[in-house]
């Protein structure tokens, strides 16, 4: 009498499918981490370019609530143009006015300095000392309007004398192609120093 022997094991198909499995479950977890960091990436990246420009604009409105004429006599503000607004301020508080220029540069929002040079003083422009303040904005629209005592917004050629109220607005994305949408700031400041035609 012959005794038959029970053999236990795994077959070579079962363990190709084991292997099988588990290769698409690591890359099935895999592809899910790499996706989570690189949206945690950009999400993080976003709010970082955000909180930027909202510093640059809380303290641009500072600085031009201050404004003052120059301290070569110029006016408060020397240029209201749609990308760029300059004007003069005491930013340091050392009772020296600077010339102050918040513009866009490609997608960077800008703050040029210059410090009062000489005497008579003097404001060259070869000494405007340029700060970026946020690297995305994705702006169509103008950056600074400009508006009267009244409210009435301001064509180019009265803006310079009429001004008294000014509004900066700046569309911030990392990347226009990916969520989450373009985030919209406003502020509206007033220059203290100007007298309102009421």
């Amino acid at each position: 009498m012959t005794i038959k022997k029970e053999t236990h094991g795994i077959t070579l198909i079962e363990t190709i499918v084991t292997v099988a499995i588990i290769v698409i479950a690591m890359g099935a977890i895999s592809g899910s981490v790499i996706t989570l960091y690189r949206t945690h990436g950009y999400t993080l990246e976003q709010s970082q370019a955000i909180a930027e420009a909202r510093r640059g604009v809380e303290t641009m409105v500072k600085e031009i609530r201050e404004a003052r004429g120059g301290d070569d006599g110029a006016y408060i503000i020397e240029k209201a143009e749609d990308f760029q607004f300059i004007f003069y301020s005491d930013i340091d508080k050392d009772e020296a006015t600077e010339r102050v220029r918040y513009f866009i540069q490609g997608t960077d929002f800008k703050k040029g300095v210059i410090d009062p040079q000489g005497f008579p003083v003097c404001y060259p422009p070869e000494k405007e000392e340029i700060f970026i303040l946020s690297k995305y904005v994705r702006n169509q629209p103008p950056i600074f309007r400009y508006f009267d005592g009244l409210g009435v917004e301001l064509s180019p050629p009265a803006r310079l004398k009429d001004t008294k109220l000014m509004r900066v607005y700046l569309v911030i994305n990392v990347d226009p192609a990916r969520p989450p949408q373009n985030y919209e700031l406003t502020s509206d400041v007033q220059i203290r120093n100007l007298k309102t035609n009421l």
